[in-house]
C-alpha cells in the first residue's frame, strides 16, 4: 500500500507552515506538488521573534536577499541575550552568539582566562568577546577580514507574523499552492492508518501522500489522528503560561535580545524597528494570571500597542514528531519556552531533517526511527541547556526559584556541569545546538566556577599569560570605535525606519 511521495500537504500556515513549504519546494522542486492549507480565521500564536544564526542558512537556502528581508519583516540584528537577575536578583550576564579569546588546537581560550584570574587577573571573560563588545556599545556591521578573531556571528530579531508573509510570498512564487480553509477533520485509510485527505469546513476535500502538520498545540493530525504521545516535562520546566504584548519602540535599538528574571519566571524584550516585542513567562502555580498581566505591563519600557495575549501551554516533546505519513513542525511537535530562542530554530531542524531522510520512494520505517531518534537527542539537550538556567540560581526572593534549585535534573547535565566544575572541561555533543561557547557563558554566568584548568594552559609564564590575555583583549576591542550604531547600520544597509 505504501506509494511514491509526489503530493506534501501542509496543514498550517504561520513561521512553520511556510517555512516547511518553501523549503520543500525549494530544495525538491518539480518531484513534488506542495499544497498548504491555512485559515484566516485561525491566529498564529506568533511570539517567537527572536532568532539564533543557523536562520541565516535558511535565508541563505531560499535565495532571499538580507537587505529585503530585514526591512519587510522590520528586523534587527541580534549578537546576544542579556540575562538579567538569572543567578541572583542583581546579577546580569550576556550569552552571545561569539566565542571569547582564541583557542588552541587542544585546549580552549578560557581555560588561560581561569588560570590568570588565580594569579588575580579582574578583566571578565566577555571582555575579550567581540560579540559581547559590540552589543554593549550598541554597534554592528560585518567586519571585513580574514582574521578569525574578528567574526561576529548574528542573528535576528523580527515580526513573526511578517516573516510569516515573507516566506508565504517566496513560496508562491517557486509554485506552493495556498488553499484557504478551516479543517475540521481528516480521513485516515482504513487498511494502513496513513492520512488520505483534510476535509475543510467548506465541504472540499484536499488529497495528499504526506503531510506536515503545523496545526499548533492542536496538533490535529500528530494527536488527535494518531495518537502518537506526549513527554510532559512540567517537573523540569515548570512555566506553562505567557502573555505576550507590544509596545512602542525605544529611542536606541539594541542588538541584543533582554530576558530579565521575576519572582515565578522571566520576560523577555525583543527590539524591533518599529515597535518592541515583550512576554512575562511563568508558572500558574506560583503566580496567578491577573498578576501576572500586572506585572507584565508595569514593567515594560514603553507604552503598550495592545491588550496582553494569554498563551498556555505544556512544555514537553511529541513522542513521535514522524508518525506514519505525518511529520509534526512547529508547536504540534512540543513546546520549549523561548529562552534561549530555540523555537524557530526547532522548526528549522524538523524540516531539513525531513528533508534530508526524504522518503521519495514511500514512508521507510527505518527512516522514521532514525528521524524520531535524532529529535529526541535535539530536544532534549536544548532542555538540559533551559534547565541550566534555573537550577543554577541563587535567588532567595521566591518560593519558586528555591524550588528551582531542588530540581532533579536528567543525569546528562549533571555530569556536565560537574565536569566543568572539576576540570573546567567542556565537550559539545554530537549534533548539540550549543556550542562549548554557550555553555561557558551560561554556566560561569549563573555563578560555576572551575577548580582546576587544562595543563597546556600552565605552558607560558605568568608574564606571558598576562600579555597573551591583554593582546587579544586589544585586538577584539580595536574595530570598535569604527563600526556604526546598531541603528544607523539598520538605515545604512536597508532603509530602515521606525515607522
Amino acid at each position: 500500500m505504501n506509494k511514491p511521495i509526489k503530493k506534501i500537504v501542509v496543514l498550517g500556515g504561520g513561521t512553520a507552515g511556510w517555512m516547511s513549504a518553501a523549503l520543500i519546494k525549494k530544495t525538491l522542486g518539480n518531484a513534488v506538488h506542495v499544497e498548504l492549507v491555512e485559515s484566516e480565521q485561525i491566529g498564529a500564536v506568533g511570539v517567537g521573534e527572536a532568532t539564533i544564526p543557523p536562520i541565516q542558512l535558511v535565508n541563505s537556502v531560499l535565495g532571499i536577499n538580507e537587505a529585503e528581508f530585514l526591512r519587510d519583516t522590520k528586523a534587527t540584528i541580534k549578537l546576544a541575550i542579556k540575562f538579567e537577575g538569572w543567578k541572583d536578583q542583581d546579577s546580569s550576564y550576556f550569552h552571545t552568539f561569539g566565542a571569547p579569546g582564541k583557542s588552541l588546537a587542544f585546549c580552549h581560550f578560557h581555560h588561560f582566562w581561569i588560570r590568570a584570574k588565580k594569579l588575580g587577573l579582574k578583566t571578565h571573560l566577555w571582555e575579550y568577546d567581540l560579540n559581547y563588545l559590540c552589543a554593549k556599545e550598541g554597534k554592528f556591521a560585518q567586519i571585513k577580514s580574514a582574521e578569525p578573531l574578528f567574526e561576529i556571528p548574528y542573528a535576528y530579531h523580527f515580526d513573526a507574523s511578517l516573516y510569516a508573509l515573507f516566506l508565504r510570498k517566496k513560496s508562491e512564487t517557486m509554485g506552493v499552492i495556498r488553499t484557504e480553509g478551516k479543517v475540521v477533520d481528516a480521513q485516515l485509510n482504513v487498511e494502513t492508518g496513513y492520512v488520505e485527505q483534510l476535509q475543510l469546513e467548506n465541504g472540499k476535500c484536499v488529497q495528499g501522500d504526506f503531510f506536515i502538520d503545523c496545526s499548533g498545540f492542536k496538533a490535529l493530525l500528530i494527536q488527535e489522528k494518531l495518537s502518537s504521545g506526549f513527554d510532559d516535562w512540567t517537573h523540569l520546566l515548570p512555566c506553562d503560561r505567557a502573555f505576550a504584548v507590544p509596545s512602542e519602540r525605544c529611542e536606541k535599538t539594541l542588538p541584543y535580545t533582554r530576558s530579565i528574571a521575576h519572582s515565578s519566571g522571566w520576560q523577555w524584550r525583543i527590539p524591533l524597528q518599529h515597535r518592541n516585542g515583550n512576554g512575562l513567562v511563568y508558572s500558574s502555580s506560583y503566580l496567578d494570571d491577573d498578576k501576572a498581566r500586572e506585572l507584565l505591563l508595569s514593567r515594560l519600557d514603553s507604552k503598550p500597542l495592545d491588550e496582553p495575549r494569554l498563551i498556555k501551554f505544556t512544555t514537553g516533546r511529541r513522542r513521535k514528531q514522524w508518525s506514519r505519513n505525518v511529520l509534526a513542525v512547529g508547536l504540534s511537535s512540543g513546546f520549549l519556552e523561548p529562552l534561549e530562542s530555540t523555537s524557530i530554530h526547532l522548526i528549522q531542524s524538523a524540516i531539513v531533517r525531513f528533508i534530508k531522510t526524504f522518503p521519495h520512494a514511500g514512508v521507510s520505517q527505518t527512516a522514521i526511527k532514525e528521524y524520531n531518534r535524532q529529535s529526541e537527542v535535539e530536544y532534549l539537550q536544548v532542555r538540559d541547556f533551559i534547565v541550566l538556567h534555573y537550577y543554577q540560581n541563587r535567588r532567595t526572593d521566591s518560593s519558586f526559584w528555591r524550588d528551582m534549585r531542588n530540581l532533579d535534573i536528567p543525569d546528562s547535565l549533571r555530569h556536565k556541569m560537574e565536569l566543568f566544575k572539576n576540570t573546567g572541561a567542556l565537550f559539545r555533543e554530537q549534533n548539540d545546538l550549543f556550542a562549548e561557547s554557550s555553555w561557558l557563558q551560561v554556566m560561569l554566568g549563573q555563578g560555576i566556577t572551575p577548580k582546576d584548568h587544562h595543563p597546556i594552559a600552565n605552558q607560558p609564564s605568568d608574564e606571558a599569560l598576562f600579555e597573551m590575555l591583554e593582546n587579544i583583549r586589544k585586538i577584539k576591542s580595536t574595530p570598535i570605535a569604527e563600526l556604526p550604531s546598531h541603528d544607523d547600520f539598520l538605515s545604512n544597509y536597508c532603509g530602515a525606519t521606525s515607522d
